[in-house]
């Protein structure tokens, strides 16, 4: 009895608490695409995805070559040097699985480093934001697609990308 009268005030406590606390949502997504420094971001990203992708259709014509000359060779080929060939030739296309599988988390990790720089500044914003309109709590509306039901809950989006907009601005000269 003692556990469920403590659980009832502590469930009407944090009630109170949550019913005092004034909460702000902004659609993180409007921000990120309203950076100017956005568009340099992904320009860096794709000339990279670009790259390695010409890289490995690269190393393909290489393998495909091989290949080409392999099978005139063939039927010239003792049967060793036949067995020899078609080693390098699995070694080549392992490579290149490889050099795939290789260019796919440096992609990652180049995104995350070049993202991470975009996403500090849309924190410090609504940071700045919600210290000026005294919010305890600003919800990501775009966490589970939108807010259902909101009472008495701010949207800042507008007056993030204001403060947004001034960081990246900065940001850039530098």
């Amino acid at each position: 009895m003692k556990k469920l009268v403590l659980a009832l005030i502590v469930m009407f406590t944090a009630g109170a608490a949550v019913a005092q606390s004034k909460v702000g949502h902004v659609d993180t997504q409007k921000l990120f695409d309203t950076m100017p420094s956005r568009k340099s971001v992904e320009a860096d990203l794709a000339k990279f995805e670009k790259d390695g992708s010409d890289e490995l259709q690269e190393m393909y014509k290489d393998l495909q070559t091989a290949i080409a000359k392999f099978e005139i060779d063939k039927p010239n080929m003792a049967p060793v040097m036949i067995k020899i060939e078609e080693e390098k030739l699995a070694r080549k296309e392992q490579a290149i699985q490889e050099r795939n599988q290789s260019l796919q988390q440096e992609l990652q990790i180049v995104s995350e480093s070049l993202q991470l720089p975009l996403y500090q500044r849309i924190q410090e914003a609504v940071k700045i934001v919600a210290q000026r309109k005294k919010l305890n709590y600003v919800l990501n509306n775009q966490e589970f697609g939108m807010i259902l039901y909101a009472d008495g809950i701010t949207d800042i989006t507008n007056e993030v990308i204001t403060e947004l907009l001034i960081l990246d601005a900065a940001a850039m000269k530098k």
